[in-house]
């Protein structure tokens, strides 16, 4: 399918427009950029009657800099956020991250939120109607089997591919969430539960690559909040077959504080290999030492240890963790200043 189907469009101009819109068409989807959504509506990935327009909805407009931190609307442009002179001071990997998506068309268009709740993909999902059906549908559609991994169990590995995520995971970001129950608070990294494990059944705290967000029905992100930490440096790096028109094959975001020759804070989160945006967990273990090459070993461990083999339409599935290696090893080398690995 090429070609859009009828659809109906309700504009909500409040929080309370949103959730009411979202409570009377329960398949409905929220419409902010549509620079995803439009186009797995054309290709009869996803097939909405209804969606709804959040642009004109204030409160998910703004961006807020203050003593504590960044909040970020979801209705906010990628092009409004990465030219942000606040958030390019005190947030660079933010900025950086949401200046790296796509092109300059598509950031005057997609939003923040978009970006966050970014549909997981694969070679095999995110194909034309007649593809997908021509090589048999997959998990995620309307088939049985994961064609990323056949043996799985009915796990779905698609991957989550979003830039903005790993930037706000390192800067302890948290998702303001509305829907029928009122408003919560989530952690970030427990928005993302694609952990694609073959052992346990999918839940509310653990998915897969279909179910991938702790979002309850009726739910929504209104905006996402960044944490100040003083003396961090951050940035924000991934590699992509094309620019501007690939999703990244592999992208990091990293945080440090260095005093004199010693790493006394590091965080590093991934995207585009899970089938969620990675914390990486353990480094800890890096901190309060100097960098030399048996400390670049155990942080490359680490990596090996979190990052999934995922094969793209480009690439095999071991590339993605090796780039994923070393596009942490370089960004830490340049962050913290040391030339051997820059």
């Amino acid at each position: 399918m090429e070609v859009l189907p009828n659809l109906s469009i309700v504009a909500a101009r409040s929080i309370e427009d949103v959730i009411k819109a979202r409570s009377d068409f329960p398949d409905s989807r929220l419409l902010g950029g549509g620079t995803d959504l439009v186009v797995n509506v054309r290709r009869g990935i996803v097939g909405p009657a209804v969606l709804i327009d959040v642009n004109r909805v204030d409160a998910m407009r703004r961006i807020t800099l203050g003593k504590q931190g960044l909040e970020v609307g979801a209705s906010v442009t990628l092009a409004q956020l990465a030219s942000h002179p606040g958030v390019m001071r005190e947030f660079p990997a933010i900025a950086q991250a949401a200046g790296s998506i796509a092109g300059p068309t598509h950031r005057n268009m997609g939003t923040v939120g978009g970006n966050l709740c970014l549909d997981t993909r694969c070679i095999f999902y995110n194909q034309s109607e007649w593809w997908r059906g021509a090589v048999n549908h997959c998990l995620k559609t309307t088939g049985t089997i994961c064609h990323v991994a056949p043996k799985s169990r009915g796990v779905c590995f698609a991957t989550f591919s979003g830039d903005l995520a790993p930037a706000f995971l390192i800067f302890g970001g948290e998702a303001e969430i509305a829907g029928p129950d009122g408003r919560r608070t989530l952690p970030l990294e427990k928005l993302y539960i694609g952990f694609a494990r073959q052992d346990q059944p999918v839940s509310e705290k653990l998915g897969d690559g279909k179910h991938y967000l702790a979002l309850r029905p009726g739910e929504f992100i209104v905006s996402v909040r960044a944490k100040t930490t003083p003396q961090l440096r951050s940035g924000y790096d991934k590699i992509r077959i094309r620019r501007s028109i690939e999703y990244p094959v592999a992208g990091v975001a990293v945080a440090l504080r260095r005093e004199g020759n010693i790493l006394a804070d590091l965080r590093a989160a991934f995207t585009a290999t899970n089938p969620r945006p990675v914390l990486l967990a353990g480094t800890e273990s890096l901190c309060e030492r100097s960098i030399d090459d048996e400390w670049f070993e155990a942080l490359d461990n680490l990596v090996r240890d979190q990052v999934m083999s995922m094969k793209t339409t480009f690439t095999p599935g071991h590339y993605r963790r090796r780039m994923a290696g070393a596009l942490v090893r370089r960004l830490v080398a340049h962050l913290f200043g040391d030339s051997r690995q820059a």
